[in-house]
């Protein structure tokens, strides 16, 4: 499929990308390469091709559920201007 110059402008408009006009050519040579591309691989015969693995088909390994840090809680909150009850107190930020 190849473009026109017309073609460019209209779909620059539509997506509302202002576009120079001396790289109008280009652009045009450029899309109509990359939906020729397209028209070529859509036209290969897939259907004696069996599928690529997926990664979502394999099981993720994950590492036991375990604490690797004491609580410092206090020595984080001993730092604060202003807590309560384990509690950080913050200034009122909305009505």
């Amino acid at each position: 499929m190849s473009l026109t110059t017309d073609d460019v402008n209209k779909i620059a408009y539509l997506a509302r990308l202002g576009i120079n006009t001396e790289d109008t050519e280009s652009y045009t040579a450029d899309l109509s390469n990359m939906l020729n591309l397209v028209a070529q691989m859509s036209s290969v015969d897939t259907d004696n091709v069996a599928p690529m693995a997926h990664p979502l088909d394999t099981i993720q390994r994950l590492r036991p559920d375990q604490v690797t840090e004491s609580n410092q809680r206090d020595n984080f909150q001993a730092i604060a201007p202003q807590v309560e009850e384990g509690l950080y107190l913050v200034p009122k930020v909305l009505d």
